[in-house]
């Protein structure tokens, strides 16, 4: 197997940031839950896991500066340090310079003056929690302090683990390298020795430069616990036969079962550990009886050139070197697709669902009825191909929510308010495409919100609130749709200081009887801000018509819900997938379009007595209630019709219904997504176009724009009443 290094590098980027992630939502966490040490774990295993990574890719900058991080989160882990808010800040300090030296790693740079500079002192700030004597000790040791005594290495809680490892051949062939973990672990504290063991090595004609013949047996004295030392070989583990040995206590016994699990002769391990300091001697079998009982056995007995520890140390040593350390992981079983390669696969998926949507219509039009079954058939396999794809694009909205707790954190505590970020619905999935491009819509909404929405604590408690605010960000599936909604319990919108900006700006006038939802949508309006002050956050009046422009790009509507001292909701909607949909196919005229069949509740028969229809006038009365319709041939300017009926599609988005009026009623079909381009951006009522089984091409009704077009004429209905 041939390593491509750059996609191996690529991967690494990858996973890092992820990590990254994952190291700074759990510091957030620990800082409103310090008792949690399965999280001070988990954090800790990021920060082993990006060193150990960047090590195999000779990322010396990212290997020493984590190596601090990594002490420091040991030094938790093992309760020689409390958690404290500073602490929280410089831990997340050190995810942020973890980041920088990830992607100056990316671009191949290294740091500026001013960035290493601000890296040495937040190495100042880590060792200063550390302390002075637990920092030296997580540093590798120079040469001319190796002759440090074995007393004086006890008392510093210094201990000496023996290493074995012998590794799978193939190791090198997925880009490890048993040089970069010998730095790893001489990194970890001091390297009294190691000796190579050579295997299966073949004759010279027969050797190949990709294979692995080589293990090792070491000596290590570090402050690291065991559990610290053998994540060193986390990526080699399952393919390898890796042992660390505490030699402090009575390390007899594991190193008898460690010398019965090799492959070599009893004799040259014993030679080999007796160079690295281990007197080894071995004992041979007594009686007969026992050589018979247990033939493979080889009765060690070991003494390392170690003092004794004190009873709480070897009783540590003892608990944590008894054997093996499980390995407690779940391997999951994922594997990563570049999105190029997904992007393909979904409109490879859409040819195929056109392909199959014309091979019905023909089936249909020859009359074979055989031939109308089989493709039925097929119909339904390559719906469920789509689905299967499509389901590969759909990703969890709460990998952008969790981003916005250290936005929160930092920004409140910038401004002085404490607030409490919820997050409800993080499990919502939808396009991985919609996910990445909705990040920046809601950074801005809960920055607005942070600044101003939530007050002070002095002004809450003063209004009878709560001291800390709540900001809470929340999804969830309707009407094929996915809503997200960003709400505080702040002070609300104050429709006064609206209308009074709006006026002075023009926008409107002073005898304008506006509804409410009619005010709060002024603040999309370009360049419209009621901030008293401009700040590094927010109240240059721009960035919400921006984000109601990023919203409707992606086929979503934006509103706004407020009520002056008591909060605001901003709802955001948007379709599921920007790929393939199911359509309900209308004819107007002599041209075709697709309806989202989610947002489809019903078809009528207009030509019905009861639904007391007619062409004057542009409402019916469904069920004792008015529903607005539109006359989609009034729209977009499609001559008349010599039709006698009409049919109705009843519509639903947002919680609001509107009818629109066709001709006719031509069924279902698979719909892949094609988009209009920037010609037709500003055209109103139409969302893309599509090709159907007949070769036809197909607009797409734009629902929600329609939707908002009739509720403007309910609106009027309610107005004349």
């Amino acid at each position: 197997m041939n390593l491509n290094i750059e996609e191996a590098f690529r991967t690494y980027l990858i996973e890092s940031r992820e990590l990254l992630q994952q190291m700074e939502d759990g510091l957030l966490t620990l800082e409103q839950n310090a008792s949690d040490k399965e999280l001070i774990n988990s954090i800790f295993r990021a920060a082993h896991t990006i060193k150990g990574s960047a090590g195999m890719f000779a990322l010396d900058e990212i290997v020493t500066f984590t190596h601090h991080v990594e002490h420091l989160l040991d030094l938790l882990r093992n309760n020689k340090c409390q958690i404290s808010g500073r602490l929280v800040e410089v831990l997340l300090a050190s995810k942020d310079q973890i980041d920088l030296l990830v992607n100056l790693a990316e671009s191949a740079t290294r740091q500026s003056p001013a960035q290493s500079a601000a890296e040495r002192e937040l190495i100042h700030q880590i060792e200063a929690f550390c302390g002075a004597g637990k920092a030296a000790a997580a540093r590798p040791v120079p040469e001319a302090e190796a002759s440090v005594s074995n007393g004086d290495a006890a008392n510093q809680g210094l201990r000496r683990y023996l290493i074995s490892a012998r590794f799978n051949n193939d190791m090198l062939s997925f880009g490890n390298d048993p040089i970069p973990m010998l730095k790893y672990l001489a990194d970890m504290g001091r390297l009294l020795g190691c000796e190579a063991v050579v295997h299966g090595v073949p004759p010279l004609h027969a050797l190949q430069p990709g294979i692995c013949y080589v293990g090792f047996e070491a000596v290590l004295e570090s402050a690291a616990t065991q559990e610290a030392i053998e994540g060193t070989f986390d990526f080699v583990r399952d393919e390898s036969d890796i042992a660390v040995l505490c030699l402090d206590g009575d390390a007899a016994a594991r190193l008898q079962k460690r010398l019965a699990a090799l492959a070599e002769p009893a004799e040259l391990i014993n030679d080999i550990w007796q160079r690295l300091g281990v007197d080894v001697m071995v004992m041979g079998a007594t009686t007969a009886e026992s050589k018979a009982a247990d033939d493979a056995r080889v009765d060690v007995m070991a003494t390392a050139h170690v003092a004794s520890a004190s009873a709480p140390a070897a009783a540590v040593a003892t608990s944590t070197s008894s054997g093996a350390t499980p390995n407690k992981r779940v391997e999951e079983s994922v594997i990563r697709v570049e999105s190029p390669k997904l992007d393909s696969l979904i409109n490879l998926v859409g040819e195929l669902v056109i392909a199959a949507s014309g091979a019905g219509s023909d089936a249909v039009q020859s009359g074979n009825t055989a031939l109308v079954e089989r493709l039925e058939l097929l119909t339904r396999l390559v719906e469920r191909v789509r689905d299967a794809a499509l389901s590969m694009r759909m990703v969890q909205i709460g990998t952008v929510f969790h981003r916005f707790q250290r936005v929160v954190r930092d920004v409140g505590k910038e401004l002085g308010k404490d607030i409490e970020l919820v997050i409800e619905g993080a499990e919502t999935e939808l396009d991985k495409t919609l996910v990445e491009k909705i990040s920046d819509p809601l950074m801005h909404l809960v920055r607005n919100a942070i600044d101003h929405g939530i007050e002070s604590p002095e002004r809450r408690q003063a209004a009878g609130k709560p001291a800390r605010g709540h900001l809470r960000l929340s999804s969830h599936h309707e009407s094929g749709s996915v809503v997200i909604e960003v709400s505080d319990d702040g002070g609300g919108l104050n429709r006064d200081k609206i209308i009074e900006k709006a006026i002075a700006r023009g926008l409107i006038d002073r005898a304008s009887n506006m509804a409410d939802k009619d005010v709060w949508n002024l603040i999309f309006e370009p360049g419209f801000s009621t901030a008293d002050k401009v700040t590094n956050i927010s109240g240059r009046g721009v960035g919400m018509d921006v984000v109601r422009r990023n919203i409707a790009a992606l086929r979503g509507t934006i509103e706004v819900q407020s009520q002056q001292g008591i909060g605001m909701t901003v709802r955001i909607r948007l379709p599921l997938t920007l790929a393939i949909i199911d359509g309900f196919v209308i004819g107007v005229g002599a041209a075709k379009y697709v309806v989202p069949l989610d947002l489809v509740i019903e078809c009528i028969d207009l030509g019905r007595e009861e639904y007391q229809y007619s062409n004057d006038r542009d409402f019916i009365y469904l069920r004792g209630e008015a529903l607005p319709f539109i006359r989609l041939r009034e729209m977009f300017g499609i001559g008349a019709s010599h039709r006698t009926r009409a049919n109705l599609v009843v519509v639903a988005y947002g919680g609001h219904r509107a009818g629109l009026v066709v001709d006719s009623l031509l069924g279902e079909s698979q719909t892949v997504i094609k988009p209009l381009g920037r010609v037709f951006e500003k055209l109103r009522g139409i969302g893309g176009s599509t090709i159907l089984g007949s070769g036809e091409v197909a607009l797409i009704i734009d629902v929600p724009s329609l939707i908002t077009k009739a509720s403007e004429i309910n609106r009027s209905l309610h107005e004349a009443a």
